[in-house]
C-alpha cells in the first residue's frame, strides 16, 4: 500500500446485518451500562513515513478527540534497520523477531485491553509475506479487529494462507470499501457478520478557500493540479507529464505540483534515477517549467494546506486493484475536482459524479478531461461541490462514530451472574445418548452419530450418574448400566486394556486405547466405588477396578497417570486399606514429582515443557496422593503447580482464559484458544482438592472465576451452559462460541457444577467451624454433599 492509507465505501451501505450476534443459549442476560474501553491499536506509526503510519495515527488521534473513553494503546511495528523516535505509544514490535512479537502478544494480554486492533499489509511485518503476523494473533486474548489494507483478488498460496488465517482469527473486520468486503466474503470465507465497512476519514474543513492557500505558495494566478504519495512507477506520474503539453498550449498558467518523496523501497534500488527519469521527460516535452517538485513527505496540516491550494487532484494510478487512498479521501472532503483512472477505491468515492474518471496510462484523455474543467469554471465549480457533499460523509466524526462503533461490537458483553442454586437440568445428557452409551459429538444440538462412542465419555458420564441429583433411583441405575456396561465391553482381555473409540454400528475402532482413556477408565471405576448410591453397581466398579488396575500402573502418560492416582485415590477414601490403591499413588506420585524437577525453571513450575489438556489434574492428583499417604512434599509440590497453573489461567482483567488447545505442542508457551469446557471442569475439581487440602478460600475464588467462565466470563462474552436443559457449548473460538453441543462439554458443565456445590457445602460447614482438613476429606464428602 501507498502512503495514501485506506479509504472506503459510504459507511451507509452497511446494514444491521454486518453486527455481529453472540446471543446466548440461555436467556437471562442482564443490561449494563457502556463501560469505558481501552483498546490496543498495532500498526505502523508516525513518524515513519507510510500510508499505514498516517492511518494508524489518524484513528488514534480521532478517537481520543471525538470518543475520549476509548483509551487507545498503540502499538508501534519498528523496523530496527530504521528505527523511528515514537511519542506516546505503549510498545514497540521488532517486525523481523519473533520473540518480540510474543513479548507484545503477552505484554496486549496482561494489559487487560478490550480489543485489539490490528492493520495488516503484507509487508510491514517480518517473514516472507509478513507471516510472523500469524505469530502474533495466535498470542492474542482480546477479540481481534482486523484492518486488511491490501486484499489481493489473487494472491499467492502464502498471502492467502496468511490472511484466511487472520480472517479465522477476527471477531470483527473493518473495510473501507464494498469491494473488498465482497471480496473477502467471496475468496476469503469472511462472514458477512463480522464485516463493517466504515469510509476512511477525512478533513472538517470550510469549502473554498483555494485562492487563499495559493496565495501562501506564491501561486497566485495559476492553475494548479496536484498529485502526492511516496513517488513510484505505480503513481502513473509520466502519464500526466505527457499530458502536459496540450494542457499548458491551452492554458500557459497551469501548473503541476509533484509533492511527496520517493518510495523507500525504490530508494534503497536505485536512489533518485526514477523522479530524475521523469524530470528528464518533462525536460525533452518543454514543460519542466509547469512542474514544482517538493521531495517531501507532508505532515498532515501541511499537507492538507497544500491539497486546498490546488484546482484538480490527480490520482492517475496504474494498479486499478487499488482499495484504499487516503489522500483521495482527503481530496474530495476539500472539495476537489479529482481526476482519477478507475481504479476500485476511485470507482466507488466518485460514482454518481462526485469525480472524473479517466482509462490509465492515457495522457489524451487526461489532457481532455483537465482541459475542459479548466475551459468551463462552472463545471469546475459544480465538481468541487458535489465532491465536498460527498465528503461530508466520510468526515473524521463519521469516521470516529464508526470506529467506535466497530471496537463495541468486537467487545466481549459483561458477563451474567452465574446462580449455583440452580441445578443443570440432564435433558442434555440423555438426549445425546441411546442403549449403547452416550455419544462423541453433535452438529449443533443434534447428536452425531458418523463419530459414535467413545470409552473416555461413558467413563465421565458414569461418574456423572454417581452424583447427580433429581434423579429417580430407577432412572439412575438404568443410565448407570448402560454407561458401566459400556465401560465392561470396552474391555479387551488379551490386550489388558480398554479400547476407546466405538463406531455407531457398535464395532469396536481399534483393539487398545491410549493410556488417557485407560486413565480415566479406572478413575471412573474408583469414583463408583466411592460414590455410586447403588450397592450392587458398587461391588461391580470394585472388581473391575481391581483387574484394571495392574494394567494401569505400567502407563506413561503423564495425564494417565494422574487419573490412574485419581481413582486409587477415590478407591482409598473408600476402602482405607486397599494396598494396590496406595501402591499406585505412591508410584504415580514418585513419577510425577521427578518430572516436575526434571522440567521445572524460574518461570515454569511444570512437570513437561509442554501444556495440552486437563492440565490441572496432574496438580490435583500431587495433592490428593499427598493427603491420602500423609507426604507434605507431595501436597507442597501439587499446590505449588496448581497455583502456577491458575495463574496462567486467569486474565488481567480477572476473568478464566483456560488453556488453549492451539498451545499443543507449544514449548514453554501457551496460547488462548481454542478454549474448552474440559479445562475449566479440571480447573474447578482440582481447586476443590486444593480447598480440601488447605482451606485457603482462595480457591473457592478460584473454581468460581472458572466456574463463570461457563456463563460469559471469558474472553469472547459468550454463553456455553444451558442450565435449562444441561446442555454446553463445545469451547470458545477467536469468533466466539463453537455452536455444537458434544457430551465431553456437556459432562464438563455437569460435573463441575457438583463440584462446585460440594465447595459451597464445604465452605458452609467451614463457616460453623466444621472443616476437617488434614486428610482432604472434602473430595470424599460429594456424594453426601450433592444427595
Amino acid at each position: 500500500m501507498d502512503v495514501e492509507g485506506v479509504a472506503s465505501a459510504d459507511r451507509s451501505e452497511t446494514d444491521d446485518s454486518s453486527v455481529l450476534d453472540l446471543r446466548p443459549i440461555v436467556s437471562w442476560q442482564q443490561n449494563v451500562a457502556r463501560p469505558i474501553r481501552r483498546v490496543a491499536l498495532i500498526g505502523t506509526f508516525t513518524p515513519r513515513k507510510c500510508g499505514i503510519a498516517t492511518f494508524t495515527g489518524d484513528t488514534a488521534e480521532q478517537l481520543a478527540r471525538f470518543h475520549p473513553q476509548i483509551t487507545v494503546d498503540v502499538y508501534a511495528l519498528d523496523d530496527t534497520a530504521d528505527p523511528q523516535a515514537y511519542e506516546g505509544i505503549a510498545g514497540t514490535i521488532a517486525v523481523g523477531d519473533s520473540r518480540s512479537y510474543e513479548e507484545a502478544a503477552r505484554r496486549i494480554n496482561e494489559s487487560g485491553v478490550d480489543a485489539v486492533w490490528l492493520q495488516h499489509e503484507y509487508g510491514i511485518f517480518g517473514g516472507p509475506d509478513g507471516e510472523l503476523v500469524c505469530h502474533l494473533v495466535d498470542r492474542l486474548a482480546a477479540p481481534l479487529i482486523l484492518t486488511p489494507h491490501t486484499i489481493l483478488n489473487e494472491p499467492s498460496p502464502r498471502q492467502r494462507t496468511i490472511l484466511e488465517h487472520l480472517v479465522q482469527r477476527a471477531s470483527r473486520i473493518m473495510v473501507m470499501s464494498q469491494h473488498s468486503r465482497r471480496l473477502l466474503s467471496e475468496r476469503y470465507g469472511a462472514p458477512d457478520s463480522i464485516l463493517q465497512v466504515v469510509s476512511h476519514g477525512a478533513p472538517d474543513r470550510p469549502f473554498g478557500r483555494g485562492e487563499r492557500f495559493r496565495r501562501l505558495l506564491g501561486l497566485e494566478g495559476r492553475r494548479v493540479m496536484m498529485t502526492f504519495g511516496l513517488l513510484g512507477p505505480g503513481k502513473g506520474l509520466q502519464a500526466v507529464i505527457e499530458a502536459l503539453p496540450q494542457i499548458v498550449a491551452r492554458h500557459p498558467n497551469a501548473v503541476y505540483r509533484i509533492v511527496g518523496s520517493t518510495h523507500p523501497n525504490l530508494l534503497a534500488r536505485e536512489g533518485e534515477a526514477y523522479r530524475e527519469r521523469l524530470m528528464a521527460k518533462a525536460e525533452a516535452l518543454g514543460v519542466a517549467d509547469h512542474i514544482l517538485w517538493d521531495n517531501r513527505f507532508l505532515k498532515n496540516d501541511e499537507l492538507l494546506d497544500q491539497i486546498e491550494a490546488c484546482d484538480i487532484y490527480l490520482t492517475p494510478y496504474r494498479n486499478l486493484q487499488q482499495s484504499t487512498s487516503g489522500t483521495l479521501s482527503y481530496a474530495v472532503a476539500l472539495g476537489k475536482a479529482v481526476v482519477a483512472t478507475p481504479y476500485l477505491h476511485a470507482r466507488e468515492l466518485l460514482a454518481d459524479g462526485a469525480g472524473v474518471l479517466i482509462p490509465p496510462n492515457e495522457p489524451a484523455a487526461i489532457a481532455e478531461a483537465v482541459i475542459r474543467l479548466l475551459d468551463h469554471p462552472e463545471e469546475l465549480g459544480e465538481l468541487q461541490r458535489r465532491a465536498y457533499a460527498r465528503g461530508r460523509k466520510t468526515i473524521w466524526p463519521r469516521f470516529a462514530d464508526g470506529a467506535a462503533a466497530l471496537i463495541e461490537a468486537a467487545v466481549a458483553p459483561p458477563a451474567p451472574r452465574a446462580p449455583l442454586t440452580a441445578t443443570p437440568g440432564l435433558t442434555a445428557v440423555f438426549q445425546i445418548g441411546d442403549a449403547t452409551g452416550i455419544l462423541q459429538h453433535s452438529v449443533g444440538i443434534v447428536p452425531d452419530r458418523n463419530h459414535g462412542y467413545c470409552l473416555d465419555d461413558n467413563a465421565r458420564a458414569l461418574m456423572l450418574m454417581n452424583v447427580a441429583t433429581g434423579l429417580s433411583d430407577g432412572e439412575r441405575e438404568r443410565w448407570s448400566l448402560i454407561y458401566a456396561s459400556f465401560v465392561q465391553h470396552a474391555w479387551n482381555d488379551e490386550r489388558r486394556g480398554f479400547r476407546n473409540f466405538m463406531a455407531f454400528d457398535r464395532a469396536w475402532c481399534e483393539e487398545l486405547g491410549s493410556d488417557d482413556s485407560n486413565g480415566r477408565a479406572l478413575w471412573a471405576l474408583g469414583h463408583t466405588v466411592e460414590f455410586a448410591p447403588s450397592s450392587g453397581i458398587q461391588r461391580w466398579a470394585r472388581q473391575w477396578y481391581d483387574k484394571a488396575l495392574p494394567a494401569c500402573l505400567e502407563l506413561g502418560s503423564p495425564r494417565a497417570i494422574a487419573f490412574t492416582m485419581l481413582g486409587a485415590a477415590a478407591m482409598l477414601r473408600a476402602e482405607p486399606g486397599h494396598a494396590s490403591s496406595r501402591m499406585a499413588l505412591e508410584h504415580g506420585a514418585d513419577v510425577l514429582h521427578r518430572l516436575l524437577g526434571g522440567a521445572r525453571r524460574p518461570d515454569w513450575a511444570w512437570f513437561e515443557a509442554v501444556l495440552g489438556y486437563d492440565n490441572p489434574r496432574l496438580s490435583q492428583a500431587l495433592i490428593e496422593a499427598g493427603q491420602a499417604l500423609e507426604r507434605e512434599e507431595f501436597t507442597a509440590a501439587g499446590l505449588e503447580t496448581l497455583e502456577w497453573i491458575a495463574g496462567q489461567q486467569v486474565a488481567a482483567s480477572g476473568h478464566f482464559r483456560p488453556i488453549g488447545s492451539d498451545s499443543f505442542g507449544q514449548e514453554h508457551a501457551h496460547l488462548p484458544f481454542d478454549q474448552q469446557p474440559l479445562e475449566v471442569q479440571a480447573a474447578i475439581e482440582a481447586a476443590r482438592s486444593a480447598y480440601a487440602a488447605t482451606g485457603d478460600e482462595r480457591w473457592l475464588a478460584h473454581a468460581k472465576c472458572a466456574w463463570n467462565w461457563f456463563f460469559g466470563a471469558n474472553d469472547r462474552g459468550v454463553v456455553l451452559g444451558d442450565l435449562a436443559t444441561g446442555r454446553c457449548r463445545d469451547g470458545i473460538t477467536p469468533r466466539g462460541a463453537n455452536e455444537n453441543c458434544g457430551a465431553e462439554s456437556i459432562l464438563a458443565l455437569q460435573l463441575a457444577y457438583y463440584s462446585m456445590l460440594a465447595l459451597a457445602g464445604a465452605r458452609s460447614r467451614d463457616s460453623t467451624g466444621e472443616h476437617i482438613g488434614g486428610r482432604g476429606r472434602l473430595v470424599g464428602q460429594s456424594a453426601a454433599d450433592t444427595r
